[in-house]
């Protein structure tokens, strides 16, 4: 099936409800300031939680940061060091 020239091709957009939308680019995005955002990427990631340090352009943001809570080496507790006293040496 032949292309027509004067026809843009389509662009891919994958939305993903937990992340970014996805864009095979490149793109440009007009921003509610009146500025415009392009990327020359094969594929570009779109904010969508407005999180972003680099909006519109996604940063990873929106991934939840799980803290672990720190145990205590069982062999010499918290805050010891190898003599065992608490003093750190």
């Amino acid at each position: 099936m032949p292309t027509d020239p004067e026809r843009p091709r389509a662009r891919r957009v994958v939305i993903d409800p937990e992340g970014p939308v996805l864009i095979e680019g490149p793109v440009e995005v007009d921003l509610p300031d009146g500025g415009t955002a392009r990327s020359d990427r094969f594929v570009v990631a779109v904010c969508t939680c407005r999180r972003s340090r680099r909006y519109p352009w996604c940063d990873t943001s929106h991934r939840r940061k799980e803290r672990r809570a720190r145990t205590a080496d069982p062999d010499t507790g918290p805050d010891t060091g190898p003599d065992g006293n608490g003093d750190g040496g």
